[in-house]
C-alpha cells in the first residue's frame, strides 16, 4: 500500500456539494492499495501511521505521534497514487488494486487506524471529491509498504 500523509491544522472531503466528513489538527492521509496488498499490509501501514512522529513536542521539534497530540485522521482512497508515468505523457493505472479489493483495503485500513486509537472520517471510495485542506508546516511524508 502507499499512503501520502500530509499534517495539517484541518481538512475535508465534500461530495456533490455535501461535506461529508472533517477533521481539525491531525493527518490527512491518501491511500492506494497495491494488487499485491493484504489485510496484514494495510494493518502494518495504519500502525505506521499512527506511530509517526509528526508533531512539534514542547521544544518545537517533531517528536509526537497522533495519538499523544490527540489530532484526527481523514483517510481518502487515492488510486492515483499507483500512477505509472514511464511512458508517454499519459499515467497508466495498472498497478492499483481492482477497485473491489481496493475499497475492502482502504476500509480495512481506516477501520484499524480507528481502532488504534485515533479518531478517524474517511472519503467515499470511488467518489469524486473536492479535498480541502490547510498542511501544516508544511510537513508531507510518502510511505510505501512495497519499499
Amino acid at each position: 500500500m502507499r499512503a501520502l500523509l500530509q499534517r495539517v491544522t484541518d481538512a475535508s472531503v465534500t461530495v456533490d456539494g455535501e461535506t461529508i466528513s472533517r477533521i481539525g489538527p491531525g493527518l490527512l492521509a491518501f491511500v492506494c492499495a497495491m494488487p499485491d496488498d493484504t489485510e496484514a499490509t494495510a494493518e502494518a501501514l495504519a500502525a505506521k501511521v499512527a506511530k509517526l512522529r509528526l508533531f512539534k513536542d514542547e521544544a518545537g521539534k517533531m517528536n509526537r505521534s497522533l495519538p499523544q497530540t490527540g489530532g484526527s485522521a481523514l483517510v481518502v482512497s487515492q488510486f492515483t497514487l499507483a500512477a505509472d508515468t514511464s511512458r508517454g505523457t499519459r499515467p497508466g493505472f495498472s498497478y492499483a488494486a481492482k477497485p473491489d479489493e481496493a475499497n475492502h483495503l482502504y476500509e480495512h485500513f481506516a477501520t484499524h487506524l480507528a481502532t488504534l486509537g485515533i479518531p478517524t472520517q474517511k472519503g467515499r471510495f470511488g467518489a469524486d471529491m473536492s479535498v480541502a485542506l490547510t498542511n501544516d508546516g508544511p510537513v508531507t511524508i510518502w510511505l510505501d509498504t512495497q519499499t
